[in-house]
């Protein structure tokens, strides 16, 4: 007999979630398909202009031009053209940057998990920092400073989350390093760079593959900001970030200049969000199980 008092968890109504999960699974991958493919499928050049078929619009519109499905920009460049390759960049962007701060904040984490004393306090006081100040701001600052290359803003978009994996790592080390057979390690003599490379790195792929899937959403957003305010891709070369930056003017005569950027934008970062969760579900043994 159960009392009032004991917690009651109630399953998982999993019908639904699994659906919407295999739905944002499909999405995410018919994205990063068309994203890797984009030079072979996409009808025009992504630069290639035609001021007699500029402000088109879309198909099923009157004055469509031909092959230009999702409409013309105000120099006549196809939309889904610079839409595909603009995702082609901002998901390159993305990566490099989550790779960036995966070896960042992975690295330091492993150290402050093994060293502990005045490096793990350190490090932590440096994560907390980045956490207390918003980091759109200091991205915002560092570009005005060094420039909108293409260089720069992968480095500033590397250093976006360094310190969420930094955070999973740390926690994760510290909580290996007080089960048997880490212990066992220590006393037979092992070193930390052994322990850390032969226990504790093959331990820790599940984390960061997911905190990496999590992390690749949010870059993609602050890359779509820093390219709508100016400061990140710089023309002609298209992102979906400044696609939208640029054709905001357009928006009364010709809003399907910023819809298609940012519709991509939209479901581009619901899905892999979707997928990071769903990744975490199966990855923790609590949750697959429940």
């Amino acid at each position: 007999m159960t009392s009032l008092a004991d917690p009651v968890i109630a399953p998982r109504r999993k019908g639904s979630t699994d659906f919407i999960q295999k739905i944002a699974i499909g999405i995410a991958i018919l994205l990063f398909a068309l994203a890797l493919l984009a030079p072979w499928i996409v009808p025009f050049g992504p630069l290639d202009q035609s001021l007699l078929s500029r402000l088109r619009p879309p198909l099923g519109f009157e004055r469509f031009a031909a092959g230009h499905y999702a409409g013309t920009d105000e120099l006549g460049r196809d939309v889904l053209s610079r839409s595909l390759y603009g995702m082609r960049l901002t998901l390159t962007l993305a990566f490099a940057g989550a790779l960036i701060g995966l070896l960042i904040g992975g690295t330091l984490g492993l150290v402050a998990g093994l060293r502990r004393g005045w490096v793990e306090d350190g490090i932590m006081a440096l994560v907390d920092m980045q956490i207390a100040i918003p980091f759109t701001l200091v991205a915002l600052l560092i570009l005005s400073l060094l420039g909108s290359n293409l260089t720069v803003l992968v480095l500033v978009l590397g250093i976006a989350g360094w310190e969420q994996y930094a955070r999973i790592v740390r926690a994760e080390v510290r909580r290996l390093s007080a089960l048997p057979f880490i212990e066992a390690a220590w006393t037979a003599g092992a070193g930390p760079v052994y322990i850390a490379c032969r226990h504790v790195l093959p331990n820790l792929v599940s984390p960061l593959v997911v905190q990496f899937t999590l992390a690749l959403s949010n870059i993609v957003i602050l890359e779509s900001t820093l390219s709508f305010l100016g400061l990140g891709v710089q023309p002609p070369q298209p992102s979906l970030g400044s696609m939208v930056g640029l054709g905001r003017d357009y928006m009364p005569t010709a809003p399907w200049i910023v819809l298609v950027p940012a519709a991509l934008i939209v479901a581009l970062t619901f899905s892999v969000q979707i997928m990071g969760d769903w990744l975490r579900d199966r990855a923790d043994v609590r949750l697959r199980d429940r």
